[in-house]
């Protein structure tokens, strides 16, 4: 789905695919289509990185502040973007670095409110339309901090830190990825489908084929499956996977990678236990 950088609505145009959708699906259906796709998209992952790591990010940037957003390093994000304050802040950012910062509205909160850690994000794709609202992919560069606020009109803009990852113990985390591989795999076999955020709308989710979830499903098990770093499995499941929006900014808050991935593990399991479910005892 487009996700509106207003209020979280779905766009009223274009494509409502997930991110996942679109990610994991380019090739088509079948077993060589889908061992293409996982190799397309690692190679992608691998460019991005590549990227990242050499060039230099901003140290301000605009904030846009959405209800139940989360966005992960690596992720990919669709908005719609249509309020007048952000199509200025759209035109601007495109002139400049494509960079700007989605964070989740602080619940209960009435004035906009930001999370303190947001994801930062670079504008992949941008389609303008004549009516002046653009739909755009935005895929997360790093966790930050935001800090002082430089201005509030016509369009937040704020300070922030990148915040890193402390250094592991790899013998655990390793363990502690393979755990949330087999959680993501047990999912999968009971027929959970992706969650709204992933895909779209509640509308969207029922309305599509049991094959069609399904594959998306199994591809995206297929992708964590070769996916080496244990800190890029608990940021994709935890951004494509994980249904409330709180446990995915908790998730998103976490720095020490062995806590994160212990976190995943209890948030996956009180989901799938959710659905019905086997109670598993924590380990």
């Amino acid at each position: 789905m487009w996700k509106s950088a207003e209020n979280g609505k779905e766009g009223a145009d274009g494509d409502r695919r997930g991110a996942v959708a679109g990610w994991f699906s380019a090739f088509g259906e079948g077993p060589i289509n889908r061992e293409i796709n996982n190799r397309w998209a690692a190679a992608c992952a691998r460019l991005f990185r590549l990227y990242i790591e050499r060039v230099k990010l901003p140290s301000e940037v605009p904030v846009m502040t959405l209800p139940n957003a989360t966005l992960f390093p690596q992720a990919l994000l669709p908005l719609y973007i249509f309020e007048p304050r952000y199509r200025q802040m759209l035109a601007a950012v495109l002139r400049a670095d494509r960079f700007f910062v989605v964070a989740m509205q602080k619940p209960g909160r009435l004035r906009e409110t930001p999370a303190t850690v947001a994801g930062l994000g670079l504008i992949r794709v941008s389609v303008s339309h004549r009516n002046g609202t653009s739909h755009l992919i935005l895929q997360g560069v790093a966790r930050v901090e935001l800090q002082t606020v430089r201005c509030y009109r016509p369009y937040r803009v704020q300070g922030i830190q990148v915040l890193k990852t402390p250094p592991q113990d790899n013998v655990i985390v390793d363990a502690l990825a393979a755990k949330v591989r087999e959680l993501l795999t047990q999912r999968l076999q009971m027929g959970l489908p992706l969650p709204f955020h992933t895909w779209g709308t509640e509308k969207a989710v029922e309305g599509a084929s049991p094959s069609c979830t399904t594959l998306i499903a199994r591809d995206l098990v297929e992708h964590v499956a070769s996916l080496k770093n244990p800190e890029y499995v608990a940021d994709l499941v935890s951004g494509a996977v994980l249904q409330s929006a709180a446990r995915r900014q908790a998730i998103l808050e976490t720095l020490d990678l062995e806590v994160r991935l212990r976190r995943l593990i209890l948030f996956l399991r009180e989901e799938m236990e959710e659905h019905g479910g086997t109670k598993h005892e924590h380990e």
